[in-house]
């Protein structure tokens, strides 16, 4: 077995971080009937699976609704304690994106037990538990598996208002589309995987919790919105903007991107998720501009995409009554 200090996570794995998703276009496909209404349900049921949001939600009565979700992926990073803590805030972020707060926990590790020291397994539930605890979040034990590639993610459990949640089918004509996090996190990642290279604003991107844009968002009494991750921009700015029946006007030179980003497509480290992203939206969208891999680069523990404005995010573009086109990007 190798020692810790020798390995590099992302080698054990076919691909890395959200990049790994099945294809949209295939999971929607999967997905499409397996809607069953359960006999005698606790509570009632208001986001499940209709356009493809970010969690479930249930309405327990009281001005209190559930809000549940799952994520896990396999090595975006060579660090074990940075994948930890990367992967922990990606599968926060869905209650986030739901304008919810995650109350409780539960680790999803798969570990290739035979090939990699148990140690790093141990970093990794570390950087999982730290992020965790920085978000005010009980992380409480959870469940692992004997796995060829190694796996990280949360199962996480929220609570929100429902009088003030943030779904991605409740878009106006009219609003402002805002971006909490610049993209690119794709292409570098994938050059990090192929190189070594280490882009230490990427980590500290990839690390930093939704919560503040969250409660921002809430206060401001937005109630469309998502996150952008494996879908990459476009894929997920299609889905908002087929659920609420409006067209999303984006202005490509507003959209930010991480130092690198630019150089990292440039030099051809695009992975196949995001290739597959752009194929997928291309029928839906009027997309020209020289930067649609960027758009579509997918991205792990990216930021909130917000029809609405709050302090510190960057105003994208605009929601515009229903066109031919979802999106629409020149």
């Amino acid at each position: 077995m190798l020692s810790a200090m020798s390995v590099r996570l992302t080698q054990y794995a076919h691909g890395g971080g959200c990049a790994c998703k099945l294809p949209p276009g295939e999971l929607e496909q999967v997905v499409a009937g397996l809607r069953r209404t359960p006999r005698d349900p606790y509570g009632t049921l208001l986001v499940g699976t209709e356009t493809g949001d970010d969690a479930a939600v249930v309405d327990i009565g009281r001005d209190l609704a559930l809000v549940a979700t799952t994520d896990f992926f396999t090595p975006v990073v060579d660090d074990a304690y940075d994948w930890g803590r990367i992967a922990a805030a990606n599968a926060l972020s869905d209650v986030y994106a739901m304008g919810g707060r995650p109350v409780v926990a539960l680790n999803l590790l798969g570990w290739p037990r035979d090939l990699l020291p148990m140690d790093l397994a141990a970093e990794v539930l570390r950087g999982g538990q730290d992020v965790a605890a920085e978000a005010g979040c009980h992380l409480a034990g959870g469940h692992s598996v004997d796995d060829p590639e190694p796996k990280y993610g949360l199962a996480v459990t929220g609570v929100v208002d429902p009088r003030r949640l943030i779904r991605n089918s409740t878009g106006t004509a009219g609003v402002p589309l805002s971006l909490t996090k610049p993209l690119g996190l794709g292409v570098l990642n994938n050059r990090h995987k192929a190189t070594g290279e280490v882009f230490t604003e990427a980590v500290e991107v990839m690390t930093t919790l939704n919560r503040a844009a969250a409660e921002a968002a809430v206060a401001a009494g937005i109630t469309c919105g998502t996150d952008v991750t494996g879908f990459g921009l476009l894929g997920h700015l299609h889905k908002l903007a087929r659920a609420s029946g409006v067209t999303a006007v984006l202005d490509p030179a507003a959209v930010p991107y991480l130092d690198g980003a630019r150089e990292a497509l440039r030099d051809g480290y695009v992975s196949g998720g995001s290739r597959r992203n752009l194929e997928w939206v291309a029928p839906h969208t009027d997309v020209t501009t020289a930067d649609a891999l960027l758009l579509a680069d997918a991205q792990t523990s990216g930021g909130l995409l917000l029809a609405g404005e709050i302090p510190g995010a960057r105003v994208i573009g605009e929601l515009v009554p229903r066109r031919e086109h979802t999106v629409i990007a020149h």
